[in-house]
């Protein structure tokens, strides 16, 4: 069971990584659209044939990401589970996911900043966190020259977590 959640997360997070480049037009460094797209190419170019990219999104990128989740939940119908509760618990993970990779990508942009803002993927990670910061920024002002939009969305994940926990119990 821990394998296959370790792999699911790897791959589950590339290919909302994947997702979430495409949805804020953000050009990856080489090295990590290079690693994105060979770890995820093999099951997203498939299934562009059946959903295709509407409206500037990476549907297929999106629809991969759930369907690994379902596959490494779908480990539960062994043990008896009915499939209601599967595909539920499946998208209580995929939002799980995506919640924790937001979480993830501001840790990242935080540390980045204390250690070494102008490494390479500082920018990178800066611009897939605009989208999610630029509307808390517009509430919470600078205080005394420090931004604190990141600690605020950090706390609004973490609520919203807890939010999606109680609506899945």
């Amino acid at each position: 069971m821990l394998i296959v959640d370790t792999v699911a997360v790897l791959l589950g997070g590339v290919l909302l990584l994947r997702f979430w480049m495409q949805a804020t037009r953000v050009r990856p460094p080489s090295s990590v659209a290079q690693f994105t797209f060979q770890l995820s190419d093999w099951l997203v170019r498939p299934m562009r044939r059946i959903v295709p990219g509407v409206g500037g999104y990476d549907w297929a990128s999106l629809l991969g990401a759930f369907l690994i989740v379902l596959l490494a939940t779908s480990v539960r119908w062994f043990a008896g589970y009915p499939f209601e509760v599967i595909l539920l618990m499946a998208l209580h993970r995929f939002l799980q996911w995506i919640l924790y990779g937001f979480m993830i990508l501001l840790v990242v942009e935080a540390i980045f900043s204390w250690v070494n803002p102008h490494a390479p993927l500082a920018p990178f990670v800066r611009a897939l966190n605009e989208p999610i910061l630029r509307p808390v920024r517009r509430v919470v002002p600078l205080v005394g020259n420090l931004d604190l939009s990141l600690l605020v969305a950090l706390v609004l994940l973490q609520i919203a977590q807890i939010v999606l926990d109680m609506l899945f119990r």
